[in-house]
């Protein structure tokens, strides 16, 4: 993503607006943790390594923060992710 927002958030009903904003900031902040993780492997001084590890680690808390303010505004996401978690459950059993 890198700064682009992957949706015209014009074009977004009001009515959905915020929750697309969210998803949109989950995106980012996924985005910034594979960047980070990435170039933590890339990089050859270990305290570097410690913080870009770090970094991606409050980015991981800030997916959750988002992920948290979406659930409460969208119910058939907390139906749908409730549906995949029981199929990744019975697919590994």
């Amino acid at each position: 993503m890198l700064s682009e927002l992957p949706i015209d958030l014009e074009k977004v009903s009001k009515e959905n607006r915020d929750r697309e904003i969210l998803r949109v900031g989950m995106i980012a902040e996924l985005d910034a943790v594979n960047l980070y993780e990435q170039l933590a492997a890339m990089a050859e001084r270990e305290e570097i390594k410690a913080v870009l590890l770090d970094i991606a680690k409050e980015e991981k808390t800030h997916m959750g923060e988002f992920q948290a303010l979406l659930l409460r505004q969208d119910e058939e996401q907390v139906e749908e992710l409730e549906k995949g978690k029981e199929e990744v459950e019975d697919m590994l059993k």
